[in-house]
């Protein structure tokens, strides 16, 4: 998965971030096709502190509305669930992201300089 908003920011900038009230959240969608149903994670997000978290997750939002309800039996069932997820601000992952990017970086000699890119999944 990558992680969106994090370009160019060093691990001590965005730990400063997070220590901030910032988190890593990722939301989910769902579409349906009368009897296939996909639900799926989106990318994940750095929310900033100060930032909606439900704003980074509308579009997902509004394409399970819309697509989500039309597969028989799931698209029923999991359309709600991804609605009352994004709704909420996504799913918080902030300590597993930051235990992944300190995981990445223990081979650094300088961890806070080394600088952060959205490939990293």
């Amino acid at each position: 998965m990558k992680i969106k908003n994090v370009e160019g920011m060093t691990l001590g900038q965005v730990e400063a971030e997070i220590e901030r009230g910032g988190k890593f959240v990722y939301y989910q969608y769902c579409v349906s096709l009368l009897v296939l149903t996909f639900r799926r994670p989106s990318n994940i997000y750095l929310v900033r502190a100060g930032q909606s978290d439900i704003l980074p997750g509308l579009g997902f939002t509004i394409l399970s509305a819309l697509l989500g309800w039309w597969g028989i039996p799931w698209g029923f069932i999991y359309t709600p669930m991804v609605l009352f997820n994004n709704l909420r601000g996504g799913k918080d992952v902030t300590e597993e992201v930051l235990h992944d990017m300190r995981m990445r970086l223990v081979g650094a000699a300088k961890p806070e300089a080394t600088e952060l890119h959205s490939t990293q999944s």
